[in-house]
Parts: structure tokens; sequence; C-alpha cells
């Protein structure tokens, strides 16, 4: 079974950084494509930022500039680098990985910016 756990998460000011981790339980490259959402209450998850296995990156619109992927294959995580964070990134973040077999989803992880 695939599993991807997310954490790092947690409450953090305007103008803050966080770092979010997405760890695998198997290799990361085995994944043709990871990507990080986010849900805000009352609102759809939206695509936040997406990795290809070859490492194409795409951000939305929103983060760009902002947050930055990058990946560890010894670790097997893919991480969400998020800087100048705003109170409109209150949100739970969720990795999905998809493989061959299936799209996985973590549990996501609550990311609060207030002051």
């Amino acid at each position: 079974q695939v599993q991807v756990v997310e954490s790092g998460g947690g409450l953090v000011q305007p103008g803050g950084s966080l770092r979010l981790s997405c760890t695998a339980s198997l290799s990361i490259f085995r994944f043709y494509g990871m990507a990080w959402y986010r849900q805000a209450p009352g609102k759809p998850r939206e695509l936040v930022a997406h990795i290809t296995s070859g490492g194409s990156t795409n951000y939305a619109a929103s983060v760009k500039g902002r947050f930055t992927m990058s990946r560890d294959s010894a670790k097997n995580t893919l991480y969400l680098q998020m800087n100048s964070l705003k109170p409109e990134d209150t949100a739970v973040y969720y990795c999905n990985a998809n493989h061959s077999g299936g799209s996985y989803w973590g549990q996501g992880t609550q990311v609060t910016v207030s002051s």
C-alpha cells in the first residue's frame, strides 16, 4: 500500500516562512507526478504546485515567486518551502502522488497565517 505523509504545518505570522514535507513509502521517482494542494474553510481544494518525475514544475499564480518545491530522493521526500506567507495562505495542505497503481493523498497538515 502506497502511503504519503505530510508534516511541517503550524502557526506563523504574516511574512513568515514554513517548510512542508511529504514523505512517501516508496521512491518518489516512481511517481510520475507529485503535487501540493490546499483547502481553506468553505472553499474547494486547489492546486498549489506540481512536479513531474523529470523535475518540471508549475505553480499557482497566487504562490508563484513565494513557494518553491524541492525533492530529496534519499529521504523519499518532497518539500514545499513557503516564504512571505499571507493570511490567505491559511488552509489544510495536502500532498498528492500519482503512481501507475493510483492517486494517493496524505492526511493533510494545517497551515495558519495570523498575527
